[in-house]
């Protein structure tokens, strides 16, 4: 499976613009997993339902199925958090695995930026950053991509990973 990351600041449009792209791989017949890094405490679980009770009563996984979907929630219980190539392991198969945070790992990325958001770029210091979606002119050898144009965006990952339909 290929993998491809998207790295910005908070408020960039990361999340938007995956929202954007995983339909356009999908109508070509793509298979797209997603994996994304929390930097903080969160549940997928509601309180008051069987599987957190079980969850908090100490269960070191519970899975939970139905007709439509199954999950597994994970207790690392002081654990240290996984590497991305270990959570990869743990997907099924696919094409494409898009990959929101671990922007330390050695994976071609996309830059997210907004001129507005006034961060500093990160391309300079990642050498994973192959390209730069963005909504101005930025000098630099990378690719610039117009991030209001998911459509080039999904090409230039497509091309970059030697992907075809």
């Amino acid at each position: 499976m290929k993998i491809f990351g998207f790295a910005g600041y908070s408020g960039s449009g990361k999340t938007t613009l995956i929202e954007k792209l995983i339909p356009l791989f999908v109508q070509e017949g793509f298979r797209v997993s997603l994996i994304k890094h929390a930097h903080h405490d969160f549940d997928l679980d509601q309180p008051g339902k069987d599987s957190h009770r079980h969850r908090t009563a100490g269960a070191g996984e519970v899975l939970i199925s139905s007709n439509r979907r199954w999950a597994i929630m994970h207790e690392l219980a002081g654990k240290a958090e996984l590497p991305l190539a270990a959570l990869l392991g743990r997907l099924s198969p696919c094409d494409i695995v898009f990959v929101e945070g671990f922007k330390h790992d050695p994976i071609p990325k996309i830059e997210i930026h907004r001129k507005a958001a006034m961060k500093p770029l990160l391309f300079p210091e990642d050498p994973h950053i192959v390209g730069i979606a963005c909504d101005s002119r930025i000098e630099t050898a990378l690719p610039l991509i117009d991030l209001d144009r998911p459509d080039l965006i999904a090409a230039f990952i497509k091309n970059h990973l030697g992907m075809n339909p």
